[in-house]
């Protein structure tokens, strides 16, 4: 008869907590690296091919050290590790001297280090010991520490970043890996990254440095994670300082994120203010305000990709069918009050300003 191996995990007890202790529990709030942007835990940075990954994240070590500002966001300061592992010492110096002409003691950086396999785990743990005022590790490449025999699949991505966010957890510090993204365009950045979902999937934040799509000389900085809110930076960078400059934020600034097709379209809603008619004549009458070619088809789907972000510029709509025709009822509130489109009654067919009746009141368009 064969005897069964039971392991002391089988036998565990499922470590539980009920609801009303959690709630009255005295928890500590999410510790930021770079306030709103960087937070404490595992963080993925992935750029494009020579894009100057390598200056933001040296000068994001460096503002940290010195508890400077960047991008008119707080750091916390305390003492930076830079494993760039790409470079020599020599390019590191060069680097510092055109960057900064203050480089603090609290900055420590190396050009060789163990792969995770070996022991990097302990090295980065050994350093915090010794440095426990340690805000950020950061790691330049992923790829080097990286196993020699991983093959890239989810469960070994996965399993290799939960690693690393262990360790971050149990340091309580930032770590940064800067990774490469696929040569395959695709229209989500974060799909970008080198490897599968699982890298960005185990990670508390991720960011992508890729080329701009709304300025020829600069670059966007898309940002996501679960302690941070999804936004886009506009960066340039100045070539005489090798510093990425900010440009905008989607933060400040929500309209960015839109495109620009969509954009045009709440402008062309605030002046207009209402439209209760066919999807044709609106998408002839949007497309002479605005100066793009749009067909109807493309049109709507662009509104109903960007329905909500609509609605939070003031832009309120909905479809409806009659008699075989489809209708558009379109309405902008500055206040933002998505009732008033319900208010609509009949199609006029015609753009309507809101200080102007389109047609008799017994056919008012809204009330």
């Amino acid at each position: 008869m064969k005897r069964r191996n039971i392991s002391v995990k089988e036998n565990e007890k499922l470590t539980v907590i009920d609801g009303e202790t959690l709630m009255d529990m005295r928890l500590e709030p999410t510790a930021y690296a770079v306030k709103t942007l960087l937070p404490q835990g595992l963080c993925v940075l992935g750029g494009a091919p020579k894009i100057g990954k390598s200056w933001l994240v040296l000068d994001l070590c460096v503002r940290i050290a010195k508890g400077e500002e960047i991008w008119n966001m707080e750091t916390k300061r305390g003492t930076a590790l830079y494993l760039c592992l790409e470079d020599s010492y020599a390019r590191i110096q060069e680097r510092l001297n055109i960057i900064t002409d203050e480089v603090p003691p609290n900055i420590f950086f190396s050009v060789c280090a163990k792969t995770m396999a070996e022991g990097l785990c302990g090295q980065i743990r050994e350093f915090v010991s010794e440095h426990p005022d340690t805000v950020i590790a950061a790691i330049d490449t992923f790829q080097i520490v990286r196993k020699s025999d991983t093959d890239i699949s989810y469960g070994n991505d996965y399993q290799e970043i939960r690693v690393l966010k262990a360790l971050a957890d149990e340091l309580k510090i930032t770590i940064l890996l800067v990774h490469h993204l696929r040569k395959q365009g695709d229209s989500d950045p974060f799909n970008k990254l080198s490897g599968s979902t699982g890298i960005s999937g185990a990670a508390d934040a991720a960011y992508i440095l890729d080329v701009s799509r709304r300025s020829q000389n600069g670059a966007t900085l898309y940002c996501t994670g679960r302690d941070i809110d999804y936004r886009e930076i506009e960066l340039r960078f100045c070539k005489e300082k090798c510093l990425w400059e900010a440009v905008s934020d989607s933060l400040e600034n929500p309209q960015i994120l839109l495109p620009k097709e969509m954009t045009a379209l709440i402008s062309f809603m605030k002046s207009t203010g209402k439209y209760f008619g066919n999807n044709t004549e609106f998408a002839e009458q949007f497309c002479l305000y605005s100066g793009f070619d749009l067909s109807v088809k493309s049109l709507k789907q662009m509104m109903n990709r960007c329905r909500y972000e609509l609605e939070t510029n003031g832009v309120f709509y909905e479809n409806s069918r009659s008699n075989g025709q489809r209708y558009l009822k379109i309405y902008f509130s500055s206040a933002g009050d998505e009732s008033a489109v319900n208010d609509a009654k009949e199609p006029c067919g015609e753009i309507c300003v809101p200080s102007v009746p389109c047609v008799p009141d017994t056919r008012e368009v809204l009330k």
